[in-house]
Order: structure tokens, then C-alpha cells, then sequence
């Protein structure tokens, strides 16, 4: 097996994991705590950049995860389970590198373009189709 497919298939099996457990860690939290702020979503996302910082931490500075691991944890585990994980990461690097008009940049973009990208999906659906 090739190494680019490995890499597909670890990623593959991690982010369906991760996928499943965000459904059932938000599904018992809205259950739980039924409030109108989400909650669930919420709680994966700060999660996901807790568990995303300890797995690349500890594939760095230990031999303890090994990159085949780390792939499945981060891209995979993480990545299924929320990309917010990953948002969270690569600001943390430009900040880490000085890159503070990335950081920003990265941060008003990604908020501000998310919502209207979610605006835009629901405008085209409802008043154009």
C-alpha cells in the first residue's frame, strides 16, 4: 500500500470516529442542557482545540505518538470531530511566528465570510431554486 493511500485511510478512519463522537457528545449535551446557546457545539469546538494542542504537542516533543498516530489524531480524530480544532492551531503558529496581520486577517475573515457563506447557501436555496 502506498503511502498517500495509508495516509487517506488513516485519515479516513479518524475522521469518522471523530464525526461520530461529535454527534454523541452534542446529542447528550442539547439532552442534558437544553438551551437555546449552542451548547454542545460549543463544548466540541473548545474540546477539539484541547485535544488538538496535546496530540501535536506530544508528537513533538515525545516519541510517544507516532506520525502515522498524529495524522490520525489531528487531520482525523480532530478534524472529523471539529475543524474549529485545526482554526485554532494554525492561529496559535501565527501567533507563535509573529504573524499578527495573518492572525487577524484569518480570524475577521474566517468568522465574518463563514456567516456570509451560510447567508449566501440559505439566500440561493430559498430565493433563486
Amino acid at each position: 500500500m502506498g503511502q498517500s493511500l495509508k495516509s487517506v485511510l488513516i485519515v479516513f478512519a479518524g475522521s469518522g470516529l471523530g464525526g461520530v463522537a461529535r454527534y454523541g457528545m452534542q446529542a447528550w449535551i442539547f439532552k442534558t442542557y437544553p438551551f437555546t446557546f449552542p451548547l454542545g457545539t460549543f463544548v466540541v469546538n473548545i474540546l477539539g482545540c484541547f485535544l488538538i494542542g496535546l496530540f501535536y504537542t506530544l508528537s513533538e516533543k515525545t516519541n510517544f505518538i507516532s506520525p502515522d498516530w498524529r495524522l490520525a489524531l489531528t487531520t482525523g480524530l480532530c478534524g472529523g470531530f471539529t475543524t474549529f480544532s485545526t482554526f485554532g492551531y494554525e492561529n496559535m503558529n501565527l501567533l507563535k511566528t509573529g504573524n499578527y496581520l495573518y492572525f487577524s486577517l484569518y480570524i475577521i475573515a474566517s468568522v465574518v465570510l463563514g456567516i456570509a457563506a451560510v447567508f449566501g447557501g440559505i439566500f440561493i436555496t430559498r430565493y433563486i431554486l
